[in-house]
């Protein structure tokens, strides 16, 4: 056990009291609150929980899993039930990725104070650990999970069932003959050290003593020379090997006398290659490394749909955490979508549906405590207005008080809008994006067809589309006939006597429509958008979309238009070149299919492909494309900002990503999938079953060089599985390539199961000898499983790929 924390557990006082358990409330919702024995367990590393202190406990969570401890006050569940708990008894347990909180309430505010004193203690010493801490930590959990009497020593009938819960099918004489190396003292257990010998011999990695093997003349250490060779050769550090080498082995070589003779052993080459110095993703691409003074449509912008949400989109909850998650996720434009509520308050949910509701002032409050905590590069609030003039000012009175200074109210120092400013000007600031007057004689009139409702002239039926066929073929009869510069009117008379459609919104001289309504009368009723809050709309005026020569012809940079994914997807075939131009131009959003109910999630790379910046993601929604959209913006500090390859932000970019052109130098990228670690089962529960992983490497990017290719299977090892196998991709478009590497377990009667993934941008891709981490399906850490893999990249020399 990392011995910090095998001190601590014997000296502190709030852990010493944890060990000893505390009975706590359970609370899930405002009707289930249960009584529970929890108890942090002698390892330091997980909790469990009884429904009393003498009934069988089973595992609730473990330390390296907790993000972060609330306090009651912070949680919206204890908050709602204030009145029956004080909300100083009561705290929060949050996790990474996407596993629902665990909200607690004590038998005292002490009892409340020394469990979160006692969680975060833990949790900043599981985050400090290095690698040696790391492995002895895995070793103890091993030994703790195999000792199954729990009398401190390990039976070969023991290390055999820990075998399998280690994910590998091993002959009984070969692991007979590892444990009796191992049992120094022949006892026929192991205890303490000689368990540790016999992990070591269970993780030997004979691929890497081979390699290491290969550039050591001695076969027992790397001199400095050596070792320069090998970061040069393999690892293309080029010019900075020999400055690499000294500094690595001074970080990486456990014996002291190696770091004085500047030699690296074989546990410190290993180590080199398990640390971040030798993973897959580029340490130099972690940081914010990207020039952030370009305007706003020359970046990528982590985005989110219908954020407010948990589950899927027609009877799941809406929650103020749906925003915590996605801003802790990078995210940097969020969408409200808000109506008129009880009382006055405005509430936010998703319209005709069976979503719970949330106050509006408390997701302005949420993202006021939260917006700039991972980064601090301006927030987009996406907002989706369906109220009325009185709550429209009561939007704008709570966006102006409850934000202050954070919310962007006028240009940047009062400079004109001819361009768009950068993420480094705005920095630290709120926009509001939505509908804009564009002057004081102006009134705009709010559709009840909101901007994710805007009708679509192909074939796909949007669910959350206007209901009424008489706007539809009102829409179809007319689009033709229009040359109205927008969709503003000027000075509207309040009688309905006239009908106007401007770019695919209709004010006309119809029945009344009122949201969750039918057709009333044909008394006018359509809402007029609040100069109040009008005025918080400075660079992001939604605009609709008619045609990229309309918009180039009558729209300014600030404006901004959104689009179905299908509408984005059929512009993107059809006049991606354009689209391209438009998006250097300015800012465009795509959203999911309101076919998309249970709020899953298209693959943003084809948006990207064209410069669409806020691809917007059910980020509620693990994925395959969450992982892309994950993978893609961990670069950069995980601002929420990438910058565009050059190409996208060209406004007379001959780019069109359906047909690319070969003045983009292709290249080639072997992948060689050599070996996995400790790779988890795919059921826990099932301590007899054991995977045979797989390994699909899969290419994202334009059409041509979106491909994959896999490995095949390993039977009955999850452990320390071999490949060795290489594969070749030709890519035309690098700056547009992101890797994604997909770890399965073979199954031959149903589709392979997921394991683990880890996705990354081409631009951070480490060449040589290199360990990739795998996630879970959450995105959350999955150490220590891992693949090992080798990378090259090279100019492809090719003309035809045929």
């Amino acid at each position: 056990m990392a011995s910090q924390i095998q001190d601590r557990l014997t000296t502190d006082q709030d852990l010493l009291l944890m060990q000893e358990g505390m009975m706590m409330r359970k609370v899930r919702t405002k009707f289930w609150k249960k009584l529970r024995f929890f108890r942090l367990q002698n390892d330091g590393m997980t909790v469990w929980h009884a429904r009393q202190a003498d009934d069988i406990a089973k595992p609730t969570f473990s330390i390296s899993d907790v993000e972060t401890i609330r306090k009651g006050h912070d949680s919206e569940l204890l908050r709602n039930l204030m009145e029956e708990f004080p909300l100083e008894q009561g705290f929060t347990i949050v996790f990474h990725g996407r596993r629902p909180n665990l909200d607690l309430v004590a038998n005292s505010v002490e009892e409340a104070q020394i469990w979160m004193r006692g969680l975060e203690l833990l949790v900043d010493l599981v985050a400090s650990m290095d690698y040696q801490e790391q492995l002895d930590q895995w070793v103890s959990e091993w030994f703790q999970r195999g000792d199954r009497n729990q009398d401190g020593r390990m039976s070969f009938r023991e290390a055999q069932r820990l075998l399998l819960l280690m994910n590998v099918e091993m002959d009984q004489d070969y692991a007979l003959r590892l444990f009796q190396t191992a049992n120094v003292s022949q006892s026929d257990t192991l205890e303490g050290e000689e368990f540790v010998q016999f992990y070591k011999a269970l993780t030997k990695r004979t691929e890497v003593e081979q390699l290491f093997e290969n550039f050591s003349s001695d076969g027992q250490k790397l001199t400095l020379l050596e070792f320069v060779d090998f970061l040069r050769e393999e690892q293309k550090e080029r010019d900075h090997a020999p400055d690499l080498a000294l500094e690595f082995i001074d970080r990486y070589e456990p014996s002291e006398n190696g770091r004085l003779l500047h030699v690296l052993s074989k546990d410190g080459f290993l180590r080199y290659l398990c640390s971040k110095d030798g993973n897959i993703f580029n340490p130099d691409c972690l940081p914010v490394y990207q020039d952030m003074t370009q305007p706003l449509s020359h970046y990528y912008i982590n985005s989110s749909h219908n954020t407010y949400l948990l589950r899927d989109q027609l009877c799941g909850q809406s929650s103020v955490e749906g925003y915590i998650r996605a801003l802790k996720r990078g995210c940097r434009c969020v969408e409200v979508d808000v109506w008129d509520g009880p009382g006055g308050e405005p509430i936010v949910y998703h319209g005709h549906t069976l979503t719970s509701r949330i106050l509006f002032k408390d997701v302005v409050a949420t993202l006021a405590q939260y917006a700039f905590q991972l980064s601090d590069y301006p927030l987009i609030l996406s907002l989706e207005n369906h109220c009325t003039w009185e709550q429209q000012r009561t939007l704008a009175q709570h966006l102006t008080e409850i934000l202050g200074e954070q919310l962007l109210s006028t240009t940047i120092d009062g400079l004109l809008m001819d361009k768009l400013p950068s993420p480094e000007q705005l920095r630290g600031k709120i926009l509001v994006k939505g509908k804009k007057l564009n002057t004081i004689e102006e009134i705009e009139v709010i559709d009840d067809i909101d901007e994710e409702e805007e009708l679509e002239n192909n074939q796909e039926s949007e669910l959350d589309a206007d209901p009424y066929p008489e706007l539809d073929a009102l829409l179809q009869s007319e689009s033709q006939e229009l040359t109205s510069r927008n969709k503003h009117i000027k000075k509207v008379v309040a009688c309905p006597v006239s009908c106007l459609l401007i770019c695919g919104n209709v004010l006309a001289q119809t029945p009344s429509y009122i949201p969750g309504s039918s057709f009333l009368s044909n008394q006018a009723s359509t809402t007029i958008l609040c100069p109040d809050l009008s005025a918080l709309v400075v660079y992001l005026r939604t605009v609709p979309f008619c045609s990229f020569t309309h918009s180039k012809e009558n729209y300014h940079i600030y404006d901004i238009s959104s689009f179905s994914e299908s509408k984005a997807r059929h512009l993107v075939k059809e006049a991606g070149n354009e689209f391209v131009q438009h998006n250097a131009r300015q800012l465009c959003r795509v959203y999911p299919s309101a076919l998309r109910t249970d709020s899953s999630n298209y693959h943003p790379q084809e948006l990207w492909n064209a410069g669409c910046q806020m691809v917007a993601m059910n980020m509620q929604t693990a994925g395959s494309a969450m992982d892309i959209c994950d993978g893609f913006f961990r670069q950069n500090g995980g601002s929420g900002y990438v910058l565009k390859p050059e190409f996208l932000c060209d406004i007379q970019s001959s780019f069109d990503p359906e047909r690319p052109i070969s003045i983009y130098k292709a290249k080639t990228l072997l992948v060689q999938v050599i070996s996995g670690q400790q790779l988890p089962k795919v059921d826990s529960t099932k301590e007899t079953s054991v995977v045979d992983p797989l390994v699909k490497v899969e290419l994202f990017g334009v059409p041509e060089d979106t491909r994959q290719q896999e490995t095949s299977y390993v039977e009955n090892n999850g452990f320390n599985p071999y490949w060795g196998q290489t594969f070749c991709f030709r890519v035309q478009v690098p700056e547009l390539a992101i890797l994604r590497f997909v770890v399965k377990d073979y199954n031959w009667k149903s589709r392979n199961n997921f394991i683990g993934q880890y996705t990354l941008p081409w631009t951070c891709v480490k060449q040589g000898y290199r360990h990739i981490s795998l996630l879970s399906r959450d995105g959350t850490s999955l150490r220590p499983a891992s693949i090992f893999v080798y990378i090259c990249m090279r100019e492809d020399l090719e003309e035809d790929d045929s």
